[in-house]
């Protein structure tokens, strides 16, 4: 194996580690702006610095990923199409996908982060487990762990949500706004 190559599965290792990192801050820095009701330049900036350091991660998982294929079909042929390289393109596909998505503001708040968030949590597990000599060894039982990780990250960003939600109406100040809720009726209207 190359030098060049060993720089290769790095940069994997690092896009995945920077991905898992940056998706992690940017549903936390989520969390913070639906909890006050908007978003200062401060927030604003170190959203903008997180948004870019998730694209620098998924453009090179990207790279990393296809020269490590194509490396290792080389190598190996076919073979090297195995399970674990499969699953980790369709991670990446719906890393993409989902991130069009929610660009163009078709996919929801409250699927988005948390499909982005167990993607790349995924492919940090994949490839924790991969030189341990631990993998997954069928399709079924792969999409099976995914949407299980799906569904659980959609419950955790959305039970936070709604605790958010609470939260808010229990100060008295209304979910979508930092303003409080005026429960008192306006006599003025009544005399009209």
């Amino acid at each position: 194996m190359s030098f060049f190559v060993v720089i290769i599965y790095i940069l994997q290792s690092i896009a995945i580690s920077l991905g898992v990192g940056a998706s992690t801050l940017a549903i936390v820095n989520f969390f913070v702006a639906i909890a006050d009701g908007h978003i200062d330049e401060t927030e604003r900036n170190m959203m903008g610095i997180v948004y870019v350091v998730l694209r620098v991660a998924m453009v090179a998982i990207l790279f990393s990923a296809a020269y490590i294929g194509l490396y290792e079909y080389s190598i190996a042929g076919s073979s090297a199409m195995d399970i674990h390289t499969i699953s980790q393109w369709v991670v990446i596909f719906i890393l993409y996908f989902n991130a069009i998505l929610m660009t163009a503001h078709i996919m929801p708040s409250t699927f988005g982060p948390a499909i982005q968030a167990s993607s790349w949590y995924t492919l940090g597990i994949m490839t924790a487990l991969l030189p341990i000599g631990k993998s997954v060894n069928s399709f079924n039982i792969f999409f099976a762990i995914y949407l299980c990780a799906i569904v659980f990250a959609v419950a955790i960003v959305n039970g936070i949500m709604w605790h958010i939600k609470v939260n808010k109406l229990a100060r008295g100040i209304s979910p979508k706004s930092k303003q409080p809720i005026n429960h008192s009726v306006d006599q003025d209207s009544d005399d009209k």
